[in-house]
């Protein structure tokens, strides 16, 4: 299992990471470490690829696994967490202050988004694609994180680059319309439409929320097929995962 590891200032004992396609047991679209149980992969699968997951880290509890829709929510783990595989919760996005709580979400082209602070004391994951970033995703991690957003770092995680991800001229004028700072992270392609930058907008909302502290945002999942998933891409396949959690 190849694991890519943040590179970014946060304390020891807060353990983060992405995975890539490689290393599990799915075969065909999916192969081979999918961790996706709503891609039409065999479920026996799926669960088998999470387990090597858990096992592989030595996870004390198992991760959080989302129902994830695009939308804004944001939600915090704690005990009174069902680990039900067949009714997880539905969100775009968790949060903790608890030691051994992994926080995940699963990405095939989206900015999966990685939070801690300088101390520590809670982790995030969030799940962004342009619809959840548009209508406020991030805002919502920020404002539920226990930290100032100066102390915050942030970790994007792999994604579509932007060289790969088309967009209509619809999805720019939505941001624009919020932010005319948006424009920059689109450009016009020959095609008539548009090149839209994941990494830029996110990095330009985090900003806008007082966030400065942001590392990452150098792969592109449509490109380096060897790698990683692309919905945009395949079409059908699988789902990488992108998890943190506090060690102590």
């Amino acid at each position: 299992m190849h694991l890519i590891k943040p590179n970014w200032p946060a304390p020891a004992h807060v353990v983060a990471f992405s995975t890539t396609r490689k290393g599990g047991v799915s075969v065909g679209p999916f192969s081979s470490l999918n961790f996706g149980l709503h891609v039409s992969d065999r479920p026996e699968h799926v669960m088998a690829n999470r387990a090597l997951l858990s096992d592989g880290l030595g996870l004390i509890r198992q991760p959080l696994w989302l129902e994830q829709v695009h939308g804004v929510d944001v939600i915090k783990y704690d005990s009174s967490h069902r680990l039900d595989a067949a009714k997880p919760s539905v969100a775009d996005g968790c949060w903790t202050d608890l030691p051994h709580y992994p926080c995940v979400v699963m990405t095939a082209d989206c900015l999966p988004v990685l939070l801690t602070d300088q101390q520590g004391t809670f982790v995030a994951a969030v799940h962004a694609g342009w619809r959840g970033l548009c209508d406020g995703i991030l805002q919502q991690a920020v404002q539920a994180a226990p930290a100032e957003p100066e102390q915050i770092l942030v970790w994007l995680g792999p994604a579509i680059g932007p060289q790969a991800f088309q967009v209509g001229a619809e999805v720019r004028e939505q941001f624009i319309k919020q932010d005319p700072r948006f424009e920059q992270a689109f450009v016009a392609d020959k095609a008539g439409k548009w090149l839209a930058d994941l990494y830029l907008l996110a990095r330009l909302t985090l900003a806008k929320q007082g966030v400065e502290q942001v590392f990452g945002g150098e792969h592109c999942t449509y490109h380096e097929s060897e790698s990683f998933y692309s919905y945009r891409r395949d079409g059908v396949t699988g789902r990488m995962a992108s998890l943190i959690y506090l060690a102590k």
